[in-house]
């Protein structure tokens, strides 16, 4: 599966937790993270407990300064929760609708889409089925900007999710990443 070790300091320094599964509170371990070791595995780090605001995909490898990161355009100041993304060797399916409660315009992808826009003359996207699979969804083309974690399941409403200020330019599969 996944294992991940947050640090208290930069470089892997002063206490630590391991994380194996989905922790919804960091904060009960640590009083701040300051770099992150993912030995095995993919997880997103959200800068709130339960799983809640911002997130960031994490995959294997050593980051030596969260606070670096964070200035650089991880676009929050704090990690407080993370949730494993399992393994997944399977196919992948999802629509997209423009529209709240799968409205208006539909689309099916089963591969990386690294524009709506373009692809689809679609300017946005508000509500999702993911029938397949596991997804990363970005508010900028090109896989950019601020990204949100969506496993198989029915999305509504973005809005209703506390993304009403998001707009979802691209998405990608997570496959071999993990």
């Amino acid at each position: 599966m996944g294992k991940v070790i947050f640090y208290e300091d930069r470089n892997f320094q002063g206490r630590n937790y391991e994380c194996i599964n989905d922790c919804s509170d960091i904060s009960s371990y640590l009083s701040r993270v300051g770099s992150i070791r993912v030995e095995s595995g993919c997880f997103m780090v959200y800068e709130r407990n339960s799983f809640m605001g911002n997130q960031f995909f994490l995959r294997r490898g050593e980051y030596h300064d969260m606070q670096r990161m964070m200035s650089m355009g991880m676009m929050f100041d704090s990690i407080r929760s993370c949730r494993m993304i399992p393994p997944y060797r399977g196919s992948f399916r999802m629509r997209i609708y423009e529209r709240d409660n799968f409205g208006g315009q539909m689309y099916e992808l089963m591969d990386d889409c690294e524009n709506i826009m373009d692809r689809f003359r679609m300017s946005d996207c508000q509500s999702c089925h993911v029938m397949d699979g596991h997804w990363l969804m970005h508010e900028q083309p090109h896989y950019r900007g601020r990204m949100i974690y969506f496993r198989p399941g029915e999305y509504r409403s973005f809005r209703d999710m506390g993304y009403s200020n998001m707009r979802f330019m691209s998405m990608r599969r997570i496959t071999d990443m993990c």
